[in-house]
Order: C-alpha cells, then structure tokens, then sequence
C-alpha cells in the first residue's frame, strides 16, 4: 500500500492525533485509512501486554545482563523470537526494548536491564535481540537514547559529555541496533549536554535521522515529552502516554500558525504508519478483518525456530501464525539461564558435584527466587522454580533449607488464590479476577469487564492458613487509603503519601506500613486490604501490595541454625542476593555491598563447612569480602522464571556455566574508578571521556577482582595458533579436557604505540566455540573497521600503524596475539 498516498487522505488533526498515545500504552486506530490500534509494552525480558497484573502472565527470561552474559548472539536472537511469539500473544505490537545504556558505573540503579560495559558487547547483542523480536513480526525501541546511564533525578539531570566519548562508547551501541534495521528508538528523559533529549535536534534529527539513515519512528519515554515546538522540531515522532500531552491541539495549533512545518508532522506520520506497515498492523481496506488481531503477520516476519509447547504465560496460546512454529518459553528460559550463569572462582574443582548426598542449602533467596530485577523490567509469570525446588528434584540428595538471614527491607507478597474484587461506591462487585500472588497493579487501563466510571475501590482477599503460630508480620505497600481486615475486624485504616518528591518512586518502591497480630499454627484466617481506585494524568493507576512474614526466631538464631546445617552436610550452597531495594529502575545504589548480614552469614557458613559454593543472585557487581574463603562462586545474574532448574543443571554438570561477565567486579566499591552517579547543580559529567569499565581499570592501574570478559567452565583449553589476514583473524583452540565444552573466544585490539587518549585495549570481536574432549576448533572473525577509528572534529579517522590483536579468556587473560597493519 501506499503510504503517501494515505498521507494525503488524512486532515491535520487526524495526523496529529497519530502522534500521541490514545491511553498509556496505544496509538489510535484510524480505520479510515485501514489503521488499527498500535499497541506497545514493556519489556525486556517478558512481554507485560497492557495490564500490568499476574492476572494476565509472563514469560520471564532472564536479566538483560544475563543475556550479555552468554556472549552468544543466536542464543539472543532466539530469546528475541520468543519475546516477539509472547508479544502476538497478548496483541502487542512494539516492544519497549533493548536497553542498551551502558554499565559506566555498578552503582546504576537499571544496570541489571543493560547488556555491558562494552560499546561493542553491547550493540552485537542488542543487534541480536533486535533482530530476534522483528523477525517475529513485532517492533523494538532501542533504548534510552542517549546517555541515561543512571536513575538520579533522570528526570531533570543534563549529562556533560565530549563529542568523543559520545561517538565512541555512548552512541555506538545505537549506531549498531539502527544498523540491524530497529523500527523504533526511545527518546530519554535526561539533557545532554544542556538540551533534554526528546528536544535534541543534533542528536535526534541529524544524527539518527540523518547521518545514520534511521527511517523509524522515535518514541519519548513516558512524559518525557514536555513541550511542543522544541520537541516537533527535535525529532521526536511519537509523544507518550496519551491522550494528554504537549502536543494534540497544542501541536496542531502550532502547525496552523506556522511555528511547526506540516511537512515535519507528515514524516512523523510517515513513520507511524511504516511501523504499522511493518508490524501488520495497517491493513489495505479491501480486506476482511482479522481472524486473530494478535496474529500479527507483518510482511517482516519470519518462521520461528520450532519448539515443543509449554504451560500458559509460556507463549503458547494463540501465538503462532502463519508458517510459525511454537517456541517452548520455559525450555529456552532454562536454558538461557545455564547458558549465563558465571563461573568465578571453582577452586580444587569443586563443582561440578560428585557423590553428594547431603546438601544445606541456605538463604532467603533459596526459597523465594530473586529472578528479575525492579521498575518497568517486571513482570508476572505464572511459574517461578526456585533454587529449593530445582535442587529439591534431585533424586538421592538430601535438601536441608535454613533461612539464615532475610535481608529484603519490605515483606513479601503472599502467593495462592487471590481475588480482586472491583467494587462500585456502594461495594456492589462490578467485576473479579483471580490473583496468583497479593500484588494488585493495573497501570494505564482496567480488566475489560470493569466499568471504569462506576469503581470506587479495589480489594484483594485471600485466605491463609499459618504454618507456625506466633507473631506474623503483615504490611500494605503503597500510596493512598487503605482498610485491612483480618477475619472481618480492621487492623489498619490510613492514608499512605508518598516519600521524596520522585513520581517515579510512589509507584516502584512506594512506602510500606506493618502491623503484627498473633496467630494460631493451621487455623485459617481471612485477609483484606481495600484501596480506592486511582489515576495518574487521567489513567488507570492502581498498584498496591500485602505484605507477610513468619514469625521469627530472630536474626542471631537463624545464622545459627543456618551454620549448623551446612556443618552436618556434604556440601554448603549460600544463595546470596541483592533485594528490590537495592536495584530497581527509579533510584541509584547506595552501596556495593550485600544487603542485610549476608556476608556474615557466608562467612560463617564458610568456616564450619570449608566445602561451601556461594551463589550470588544478582543483576550487577556486589562486594565480595568473603571470597577467599569460599572455594566455589557462581554468578547467577536474575536468572528469570527457571531460576532453580537451571541450578540444579549446572551444580550437578548436566550443563556447564557458560556465562562470561560483561562488566568488571571490583574487590571493593573504592577500587572502581567510574563510581558517581550524583548529580551536582543537576549535572553529571562524565570526564572519563571514553574510559569506562576494564578501559578506566587499566588506565588506573587497578587489579579487580575479576576482569571483563572472565569465566570459568567444567573443561579446559589451550590455545594453540592465531593468523591474520587483512583484518580477518583465524584462531585454533583444543578442549584440553575430560568433558564437552563451550569457550568463549574474545579478540582484544591494541595500538602497538600508546596514545593516552585511546584505551590500552578495545574488545574488537567474540565467538562461541563448542568442543568435545581433544577436539580442535578453528574460529574466524573480521575486526570492525570502527576498531581502528577514533572520532575527531573532522568525523570519524583511522588511525594507521601497527595493532597487535590478541586472542584470550578475557581481558587480562590474552593467550596469543599477532600484529596488524593499516
């Protein structure tokens, strides 16, 4: 169909109401021109749909990090696919990812929902991921563009950065995923260098729209878009949510008064209607309706790789279309899961288990997976294997749980059969739905059955039954009024208002009140908490959550019982985590360290059974004071929805750790030479210039505790010769050990003559490479010509002489190097 001539039939208002968000997460329909709604929705590593409640499930894969972690592009292309199978599902057609900031300092509230700290670990993966979801039909929006790099007044904070680290680390990642043809980008909320991005012509206009020839659509972060003119002329297309905003009558005003070209209004309706083209979504008007308006059959879409099915919320239900075949989502988030998974430290060869019987397993953790991390990354699945369940599968090992110590600030929800009554001014129920945990959250638009002009409150009930009597804790988390009723009497009636002045953190880590009552071991009570419905700019805003803990014995006994568990056992298993929060989208980190008496805890564990393996579950780095200690740490990211099956795998050998990190560890938050995150007179400067990650390390002369790029296996290997040819390089390695392997082949480029504007060294290629025992494998790769580039006033410049490229296990492991001339 023809675009421009569709242009042509519509009148100015009409386009410009194409330009902003119908509600919170959809364009308008135009069925005058075949247009049908243009549904969007977070991600990245779960399609949430536009109710954002465990009513409607999830897949949820794991942390972003995780996937970096992999370093395997088809494996993220493959989690791409099933991402776009989940988006069809729930008639979504543009997903609101990859995030592909960068880790500039382990202290970023959202590091966990980016890939790296490696502008070219980062675009090959996101490029991947890109190519994934829209070979499946659905769109992504590379995001935040550019230099949202951390959660500190992101709002209003202006980032101060040089021309050239923007080129060379912060935009190279974008100019990747746009290389891979993304059909969207997101606009951030921060300034950069004074001018706020949804405003940033330079940046916007001229640079992705011009210089990189991005012929798709940019997307404000939600109210980002704060102005009409500015923002128009910028090189913003789309302005979320809606229907309120700065632009509607105020942009059309502008346009008829001849402040805003009408030409510049056409492309950005040019590109609304070639994403919908794209995503199946403008259909020619000679056509019956669709079957199945989640079946998006975009002319872009490809054939998924094939798959068995799986359970409800694992992409399964009406999601394959024409010459699809189903994606098992659990498999693959298993799977992915194991693939990630970071081997540091394994010394005397511990793992992978042999001959034990006995295992204590330990930690909060353990039993209550930590599998995603906070914010707009959330979502519900409808099944959660923990670590106690995975491991508690293996037949012939004895599981001795101990809690030892909780260090999560905010009680949990309770799961089981929730109800969620919508109630009316009078309590008549106008509708209900089932719950699978007592978290309430509606954001942007109600269930389909409830009347929105008649509710007056929501109220969540269950019963629970205690499985110990004593003190119980029990809390609401959330902004508003709340009534709580245990057995039909009231125990908490007030009005909760907001901490700080961040809109943002009313709703990702809202204020949280407790109230404890006795209650007697398997007698059931009745619980209720009813919350007057809310809105935010007009829209649906309900988001509330009842909390429970048991009572306890205190922290001092649980360590105890903890340390005696691991004593009488075989083996020791500490599942250390990080908590919601510690990392979440809306705040910073405060602290490297484990939250809570965590590494008390390990320490203690340790030293009364010397066979311990901690498991750290976390999305980025955390102080390790313990580590020498421990002869065993695995990295296990937020390892989605699989969490536990995939650690049976891998402590047992029936999958090898084949994670190598993506971000440098320090030993200690004062090693690590990029750190602030705080704004000063609401800037950031980022006077590093380009050397963030294991660039600033070597630059600063600092050991840390593992390098970018390390990783252990369950085998070894040598590396045996490298050649070069041009900029192609052919390595030879040998699985020196006993079992099947996987390596991870990374290629390092060094200017043989220092120049201390230029790191010492650059990531400049990768692969993934698998082995039987005493097999060889040759891997080849060709070095970017961007690796041999630095950017200057004059644009992009190579640099002649001589390089010398190198062929190792990670950064600071460089097994053969050759030298390369240009």
């Amino acid at each position: 169909m023809d675009i421009e001539e569709l242009i042509k039939k519509l009148d100015l208002s009409t386009k410009v109401r194409l330009l902003t968000g119908a509600d919170m997460w959809a364009l308008p329909a135009v069925p005058e021109i075949g247009l049908e709604r243009l549904v969007m929705s977070d991600g990245p590593i779960g399609v949430r749909g536009e109710q954002w409640t465990s009513a409607d499930p999830s897949i949820a894969l794991p942390s972003p990090t995780a996937l970096a972690a992999t370093w395997d592009a088809e494996l993220v292309r493959r989690a791409g696919r099933l991402l776009a199978q989940e988006a069809r599902r729930k008639g979504v057609h543009v997903l609101l990812a990859p995030t592909v900031n960068l880790h500039r300092s382990p202290l970023g509230g959202r590091h966990f929902e980016c890939f790296s700290e490696d502008p070219y670990l980062t675009g090959e993966i996101g490029a991947a991921y890109v190519e994934g979801v829209q070979e499946g039909g659905v769109g992504t929006t590379p995001k935040h563009f550019v230099a949202n790099d951390f959660e500190t007044d992101r709002f209003t904070v202006n980032v101060k950065v040089s021309d050239k680290a923007l080129r060379e680390v912060y935009l190279a990642p974008f100019e990747r995923v746009v290389q891979a043809g993304a059909w969207g980008v997101m606009a951030a909320y921060n300034s950069v260098n004074g001018t706020t991005m949804t405003e940033h012509r330079p940046l916007q206009r001229d640079l992705l729209k011009g210089e990189w020839g991005f012929d798709g659509f940019v997307v404000s972060d939600w109210t980002a878009a704060r102005s009409t003119e500015a923002t128009a002329e910028g090189g913003l297309d789309v302005a979320m949510p809606g229907p309120s905003g700065p632009w509607g009558t105020k942009l059309e005003a502008a346009v008829r008064e001849g402040r805003v070209s009408e030409e510049i209004v056409d492309d950005q309706v040019r590109r609304v209607l070639r994403l919908a083209q794209r995503v199946g979504a403008l259909k020619p008007l000679d056509a019956s309706p669709a079957a199945d308006s989640a079946d998006f059959s975009g002319d872009s879409a490809a054939d998924l790789t094939a798959g068995s099915g799986a359970s409800p919320g694992s992409g399964t239900a009406d999601a394959s279309g024409p010459g699809r075949t189903e994606i098992d989502g659990v498999a693959l988030a298993r799977e992915i899961a194991a693939r990630s998974f970071t081997l540091l430290r394994n010394e005397g060869g511990l793992l992978p288990f042999e001959g034990v019987r006995s295992l204590a397993l330990i930690g909060s953790a353990a039993a209550e997976a930590r599998i995603m991390g906070g914010g707009s990354a959330q979502v519900f699945p409808d099944r959660i294997v923990s670590p106690l369940e995975g491991l508690s599968a293996r037949d012939g090992v004895e599981i001795r749980y101990a809690l030892g110590t909780d260090p999560r600030v905010r009680l949990a929800p309770l799961t089981g059969r929730v109800r969620a009554l919508f109630l009316d001014a009078e309590g008549e129920i106008l509708a209900e739905h089932p719950l699978a945990t007592t978290e309430a959250r509606w954001v942007g638009s109600l269930p389909a059955d409830v009347d929105a002009g008649r509710l007056a409150a929501v109220e969540l009930r269950t019963r629970y039954t205690p499985g110990a009597g004593g003190v119980h804790e029990f809390s609401v988390a959330g902004v508003g009024a709340f009534t709580m009723t245990i057995d039909g009497a009231t125990v908490f009636d007030e009005v909760v208002t907001p901490e700080g002045d961040d809109p943002a953190a009313a709703f990702l880590s809202p204020p949280e009140r407790r109230i404890t009552t006795a209650l007697t071991e398997g007698a059931p009570v009745e619980l209720s908490v009813r919350h007057p419905a809310g809105a935010f700019g007009g829209m649906a805003f309900v988001a509330f959550t009842l909390g429970h803990a048991d009572p306890s014995p205190g922290e001092d006994a649980l360590i105890a019982e903890a340390v005696e568990a691991a004593a009488d056992a075989d083996v020791a298993v500490v599942i250390a985590s990080t908590t919601l929060e510690v990392e979440s989208e809306g705040f910073d980190r405060t602290s490297l360290a484990l939250p809570g008496r965590q590494d008390e805890l390990i320490a203690r564990v340790a030293e009364a059974n010397p066979r311990t393996i901690v498991v750290v579950n976390a999305g980025s780095p955390v102080e390790m004071p313990w580590l020498e200690r421990v002869p065993a740490v695995l990295l296990t990211w937020f390892p989605g929805q699989e969490a536990g099956g995939a650690l049976a795998d891998v402590l047992f050998g029936d999958a090898e750790p084949g994670g190598r990190l993506p971000t440098t560890w320090p030993v200690r938050e004062a090693d690590v030479p990029v750190l602030d995150v705080t704004p000063a007179d609401g800037e950031v400067s980022y006077d590093e210039g380009v050397f963030i990650g294991y660039r600033a390390w070597e630059r600063a002369e600092r050991t840390p505790a593992f390098w970018f790029g390390h990783g252990l296996g369950y085998t070894s290997w040598s590396y045996d010769t490298i050649a070069v040819t041009g900029r192609t390089v052919t390595v030879a390695v040998t699985n020196t050990g006993e079992r099947p392997g996987r390596e991870i082949v990374q290629f390092y480029l060094s200017p043989a003559e220092r120049d201390a504007g230029r790191p010492a060294r650059r990531l400049a290629g990768f692969d993934v490479v698998d082995a039987d025992p005493g097999q060889t494998v040759i891997t080849t790769v060709t070095l970017p010509e961007r690796a041999f580039q630095v950017w200057t006033d004059r644009g992009w410049e190579t640099v002649a002489g001589d390089y010398v490229v190198e062929a190792g296990r990670s950064v600071a492991d460089r097994r053969l190097g050759v030298t390369v001339s240009v």
